[in-house]
């Protein structure tokens, strides 16, 4: 699977910690930046990752910023995203089961490393159970055609 993966500079030290674990775990990486910790714009990068999530050149997509939210409203706005905050694994789990969630949103300022490392194996091993769900999810993609 190949993950589409980026972050601002409060999650910099994250994404590099869980780009190095998912390589590890024989994933395909590719880093959308940001490159240092010097201050930047969250949107630039949750843009720049949901865009090779809808454009089929990522499978999933996993940004990080300080707190997650600022990167999934800006993620949100992707046409075609589907994009979860996550803190924990129930959220982790749900968002893929109900919601086939493909942008995972991390607050690197909220959450450990080792925490950020599981629940994105978790949301990356957690199927979408379909049935009830998909008519959902389809009267949100219905939707989403109709603003876009």
């Amino acid at each position: 699977m190949k993950i589409a993966i980026g972050s601002d500079h409060a999650g910099f030290r994250a994404k590099e910690f869980l780009k190095a674990a998912l390589i590890a775990s024989g994933y395909q990486v590719e880093d959308m930046g940001t490159k240092s910790e010097d201050s930047v714009d969250y949107t630039d990068f949750a843009i720049a990752v949901s865009e090779r999530v809808t454009k089929g050149l990522a499978e999933r997509g996993v940004i990080l910023c300080g707190t997650g939210i600022g990167s999934c409203i800006a993620a949100n706005k992707v046409h075609g995203v589907r994009a979860a905050l996550v803190h924990d694994g129930f959220t982790a789990e749900m968002s893929r089961r109900h919601n086939d969630a493909n942008v995972l949103c991390l607050g690197a300022r909220v959450l450990a490393e080792d925490r950020i490392r599981d629940l994105t194996k978790l949301w990356l091993e957690t199927p979408f159970d379909g049935g009830r769900h998909e008519r959902r999810l389809g009267k949100i993609a219905s939707y989403e055609k109709t603003q876009c």
